[in-house]
C-alpha cells in the first residue's frame, strides 16, 4: 500500500496540512449544498436526500475524501480516499460512521445520511460480528467454564 504521508512526527499536530489562509470555503457554520463525484465508486452525490446540510460522503459505498481537519473546515491538505471501517451509535442513538484515511490513517467519525446504502451500513455493523478478532471455538470454551 502506497504511503506518502508517513513521517509526521507527532501526527496529532495537523499543521502541515492547514490551508486556512487559502480562501477555501469553510463549512465550519454554514451549510455546503455543492454536487460531487464519488473518487471510489464514480456516482455524482446530490446536497439532496442526504437529510443534513453537511454532505461528506457517497450514499451508495460511504466512502468520503479527507478535506477537513476540524468537521467542515476544508483544511486539511492530504485528499486521500476515506475508507468507511465501522459504524457506532452516538448517546443520542444517531449512527455515525468512522472512515480511516488510506494515506495518512487519520480516523473520523460522519452522521449517517438519510439517503445512505441501508445494506452496507448494516453488512459494516456486523463485519466484527463475521469476523471476530478471536476463534469462536474460544469463545465456546469460555461458555463452558461456567
Amino acid at each position: 500500500m502506497d504511503r506518502r504521508h508517513t513521517d509526521y512526527g507527532d501526527y496529532r499536530n495537523k499543521s502541515h496540512l492547514d490551508r486556512r489562509n487559502t480562501g477555501c470555503p469553510d463549512y465550519r457554520h454554514t451549510g455546503c449544498y455543492e454536487s460531487f463525484t464519488c473518487k471510489v465508486c464514480g456516482t455524482l452525490v446530490l446536497p439532496e436526500g442526504a437529510g443534513s446540510q453537511h454532505r461528506n460522503h457517497c450514499p451508495k459505498c460511504l466512502s468520503s475524501v479527507h478535506v477537513d481537519n476540524e468537521p467542515g473546515d476544508r483544511a486539511s491538505l492530504c485528499k486521500g480516499i476515506m475508507d468507511p471501517i465501522g459504524v457506532w451509535v452516538r448517546k443520542n442513538g444517531e449512527w455515525a460512521i468512522i472512515h480511516r484515511c488510506r494515506e495518512c490513517g487519520e480516523l473520523s467519525s460522519n452522521r449517517i445520511a438519510a439517503d445512505d446504502n441501508p445494506a452496507l451500513l448494516m453488512s459494516i455493523a456486523v463485519k466484527p460480528l463475521a469476523a471476530p478478532p478471536f476463534p469462536l471455538a474460544q469463545l465456546e470454551k469460555g461458555f463452558s467454564n461456567e
